[in-house]
């Protein structure tokens, strides 16, 4: 325990940048703006902002607050924390929830990541072959040739035959980079990484924006398709939509998964703070950020640009067959109508994509090393080989179960989507009623540099659970009995979930050997001696 209180971040600019470079990822970028195009455009924004203000902002500063707090008595893992914010074991086993969401979704993530990097060095010596003077239905084809041959969603194990090299060299390229970032630790390696990344890839998002929003109207004989009217269909509200469920679930989705609330991170990252640093001021900095590269940045230039050149009819098209789809098949045919444009901007967006992802990818291993280290009183070497490891077996049946992407989006959805609804409710009902409000008000507000409006005490304690509570009931209601059929239904799917079972096998037993040895060594890992 004495070697890992010594990790600290080295600023407190330093751990807004590493957990908004957590939350601005590929989600921001590809996600948000498909399910904006999903769900009504300008429509979807007031569920969004809404689940904004009642989930995420609130339960944020919970997880900040609740990170701190594990930090002063020594604990960085989830399930040492939440078992401190539940004063008993059950916390401790529903904290590895928090440990296995960003370790599972890391193994199909670098994949992901991978796709972007190819990309841009595609985009820097010429493209992925979408010719700029042929029909939209030409260029279509071969944007989608050329992101079914370099994901493999043919067929499994397609990406390991001799035609398949680029990709393979793409992801032993984008592992070793994530991997030699996390064993250089907090400080020098993600921290570091974090404060060059984020300003980065800011400018490189800015230019981008700046071309999309000076496009005007292409094309004459289409004046429908312009930047205002993009703009307007990302702005303006249908209300009608407002009385369909499923927006509303996709807003809630939406915000979890950006945010990277209940996924894990956070919690882990502020137990690193000092014990007096502002949770209030840096949680809200920190979502500020995130929303601009969401909202200011991913859909302004994805979903004015899609307008722009293929209509609202065909950026609805573009989005039914997923947000990635959207960005990796359909926005090249977008960037090859904008002439010389062409490499440069396509480019820039894939190098962009490629620095939202790493920062993320990079949190992802974090928790995961912090709890080995914790239970098991590893070094930090060894807790990164070890998660290395897991983290190599992981990425290579993502590399084989590539056919339709079964194997990843059944991992995604299981742990990266319905798991986050689970670890946000139990974090915010243990912190809002076993920990107590009051007490956890005073914890977010000690070393605070705002004060946060008192409005915020009732939504933690009554409206973010129940609205949280009525989501999860709606998810379950509309997603889970397909779902569960679509898990079993292929053999990567299949893979998917028992990989999902075996690493939560794998930190079951950590934990329960962590608990033992914290026993052992008298910590209270109960809070039966609360902090000052």
């Amino acid at each position: 325990m004495a070697s890992e209180q010594k990790e600290q971040w080295g600023t407190r600019l330093g751990v807004i940048l590493a957990v908004a470079g957590s939350a601005v990822g590929l989600g921001n970028f590809l996600r948000f703006p498909g399910q904006a195009a999903a769900n009504g455009g300008g429509a979807f924004l007031i569920p969004y902002f809404a689940a904004l203000l009642l989930l995420g902002i609130p339960i944020g500063w919970a997880e900040w607050a609740m990170g701190r707090y594990g930090g002063k008595k020594g604990f960085h893992s989830a399930p040492a924390i939440m078992g401190l914010f539940a004063r008993g074991s059950l916390g401790r086993y529903l904290g590895v929830v928090g440990v296995l969401i960003p370790l599972a979704v890391s193994f199909y993530y670098i994949f992901l990541e991978t796709w972007t990097f190819g990309y841009f060095l595609k985009y820097l010596t010429g493209g992925v072959g979408v010719p700029q003077n042929a029909p939209v239905a030409e260029q279509t084809a071969a944007a989608a040739s050329f992101y079914n041959s370099f994901t493999g969603a043919s067929q499994d194990g397609v990406l390991f035959t001799g035609d398949s090299k680029f990709t393979i060299i793409s992801w032993i390229i984008v592992f070793a980079i994530n991997l030699n970032f996390v064993f250089r630790g907090l400080s020098k390696g993600i921290e570091k990484f974090c404060s060059y990344a984020m300003p980065a890839m800011a400018v490189c998002a800015l230019i981008v924006l700046i071309r999309v929003l000076t496009l005007g109207t292409p094309d004459p004989s289409n004046p429908e398709q312009s930047v205002i009217n993009g703009l307007g269909y990302m702005w303006n509200p249908d209300y009608s939509r407002l009385g369909n469920a499923q927006t509303w679930l996709a807003a809630a989705g939406q915000i979890f998964f950006s945010l990277s609330v209940g996924f894990g991170v956070i919690i882990n990252y502020s137990s690193y703070m000092k014990p007096t640093d502002d949770v209030a001021l840096s949680g809200l900095t920190a979502n500020a950020t995130n929303e601009l590269f969401e909202v200011g940045f991913g859909g302004m230039i994805t979903l004015t640009a899609a307008f722009v050149f293929l209509g609202l009819s065909g950026t609805t098209a573009a989005v039914a067959n997923g947000s990635f789809s959207l960005g990796f098949a359909t926005l090249p045919v977008v960037f090859a109508h904008m002439g010389a444009f062409e490499n440069i901007i396509g480019a820039l967006w894939f190098f962009m994509l490629f620095l939202a992802a790493i920062t993320s990818s990079l949190s992802m291993y974090q928790p995961a090393v912090a709890t080995l280290k914790e239970c098991l009183g590893w070094s930090h070497k060894k807790a990164t080989s070890a998660i290395a490891g897991l983290g190599t077996i992981g990425a290579i049946l993502t590399l084989w179960y590539t056919q339709g992407g079964a194997f990843w989006n059944t991992v995604d959805f299981w742990a990266g989507t319905l798991l986050i609804y689970v670890v946000a409710a139990v974090q915010i009902i243990y912190f809002g009623w076993v920990f107590g409000i009051e007490r956890g008000w005073k914890e977010i507000h000690s070393g605070a540099a705002i004060r946060v409006p008192p409005v915020f005490k009732i939504i933690m304690k009554y409206v973010a659970p129940a609205y949280l509570i009525i989501i999860f009931i709606a998810f379950c209601f509309q997603n889970l009995g397909p779902s569960l059929t679509a898990a079993w239904a292929s053999t990567g799917s299949r893979v998917g979930i028992l990989v999902i079972l075996a690493t939560a096998a794998f930190l079951l037993v950590v934990v329960r050997i962590g608990e033992k040895r914290w026993r052992a060594q008298g910590l209270d890992i109960d809070d039966n001696n609360p902090a000052s």
